[in-house]
């Protein structure tokens, strides 16, 4: 019978998403009411204080608010336009030179900022306009925005994966140093991604002869160099093991106000009330999500579902990775419908016991579920990251043109989930030195 129950929630839950009802009251509510109905009102209670309190009071979700708090602060300085002119002016005049330079761009400044949806916005202001200015196809311009957002969630330091992190008891430390090499290498993909396409289609991309100097090139890094500093001090202090994953986010807090301040002359631009503002609001939405998160997990735990489907699949005469491509095509349908954060906490009480059990690495399967999810995040036909840079645009590019750029970088997402499943040891070897 309790089996029965956890997949009433379980169908309840999706009912409630589909209704447009918000994901964290659909988990919350349906949590609370199958505990009560497995364990009595009272014991449901009891629960409930003490997944409260035991969260709540967790030293590890302090790092989500400086995180984020870093990525507004980038935000609000305008350094992807820092990045970004300094990517342009060193590699321009490659072919499809200004869709890799934002690629590039998108990454360094993403590493600042963690936020996908932020990465893309910014760099749709900043860099569609110039593309299109320059000839380029607007279905490969708007495309290779999209997909670059994606890398801001693959390398360190990311939100996305504290919350893999606090949802599944993992290393957040070893997480965050584990999307180093993946994001690169997916960064590298996307670009040679971009080369081909302009190799096959030469029209896609006027080639623009590069006629910076050599002082013009390093005058250029004189505020991208700094904020590359902050980002390897941040990854240098977590490797080294200099400080925690919290003492990283105070860290980069800290670094990423001076070069703001540096950036707008002062504290006017920076806009520094409703910036603490918009990181609580956030920190709030994302700690209501995880809370609600681990309520649904408890009662999926109790039913005996968890435990039932991960037997199930455990026992099945198949190979290990087929039941990975099961759960790579879950995790591309459900992410086209939610963003990463509810994603993770609908899913992981499910998955990841059953990747455990199947013996895959957590760290592993920590960046593979991440990656999954900015893939989803890209792909047709909700992808959230094309309807940002269509909305951001000012009219300049439809969603349709978007959706029709997209089939490369989508199957260069499939090349590096195949990538990290073929080399395991890329998500696996910086943590394994680091401990």
């Amino acid at each position: 019978m309790s089996v029965e129950i956890g997949l009433v929630g379980i169908a309840a839950l999706f009912v409630m998403i589909l209704f447009g009802v918000n994901v964290m009251i659909a988990l919350g509510s349906v949590g609370v009411v199958g505990l009560a109905a497995l364990v009595g009102l009272d014991a449901a209670t009891s629960v409930l204080r003490t997944i409260f309190f035991s969260t709540t009071h967790s030293f590890h979700f302090s790092v989500i608010p400086l995180f984020l708090l870093m990525g507004f602060f980038a935000l609000r300085a305008g350094l992807g336009s820092d990045v970004f002119e300094a990517a342009e002016k060193w590699l321009g005049g490659l072919k499809g030179g200004l869709a890799i330079s934002t690629t590039l761009a998108a990454a360094g400044f993403g590493a600042a900022s963690g936020s996908s949806v932020g990465t893309a916005t910014v760099f749709t202001k900043i860099a569609l306009p110039e593309m299109l200015d320059r000839g380029y196809n607007k279905s490969l311009a708007a495309a290779s925005i999209a997909i670059a957002g994606t890398l801001a969630v693959m390398i360190p330091p990311s939100s996305v994966v504290v919350i893999y992190g606090i949802l599944t008891d993992s290393s957040i430390g070893s997480l965050l140093i584990a999307g180093l090499l993946p994001g690169l290498v997916f960064a590298g993909i996307i670009c040679a991604a971009i080369y081909i396409t302009v190799l096959r289609h030469p029209d896609y991309a006027p080639y623009v002869e590069n006629t910076a100097t050599w002082r013009e090139k390093f005058y250029s890094l004189r505020l991208a160099g700094p904020l590359a500093l902050v980002i390897f001090c941040i990854i240098a202090g977590l490797y080294t093991g200099a400080f925690t994953p919290t003492e990283a986010g105070g860290v980069g807090c800290l670094l990423t106000f001076i070069l703001a301040v540096f950036r707008q002359k002062g504290f006017r631009g920076i806009q520094v009330i409703p910036t603490l503002i918009d990181t609580a609001r956030t920190s709030a939405m994302i700690f209501g999500i995880i809370i609600c998160a681990l309520v649904f997990s408890r009662f999926l735990a109790l039913s005996g579902l968890t435990q039932q489907i991960g037997d199930y699949l455990t026992t099945l005469d198949v190979n290990r990775w087929v039941v990975v491509f099961l759960i790579t095509l879950i995790y591309l349908v459900l992410g086209m419908m939610m963003d990463s954060p509810a994603l993770l906490a609908i899913s992981l009480p499910i998955t990841h016991p059953v990747m455990m059990k199947l013996g895959f690495d957590p760290i592993w399967f920590g960046t593979y579920v991440v990656l999954l999810c900015e893939i989803a995040a890209v792909t047709p036909p909700v992808g959230i990251n094309c309807f940002v840079v269509q909305a951001t645009s000012e009219g300049r590019v439809e969603l349709e043109d978007v959706f029709r750029g997209l089939i490369p970088f989508v199957l260069a997402g499939f090349a590096m989930l195949i990538t990290l499943c073929v080399f395991p040891g890329l998500a696996l070897l910086l943590p394994h030195m680091m401990r």
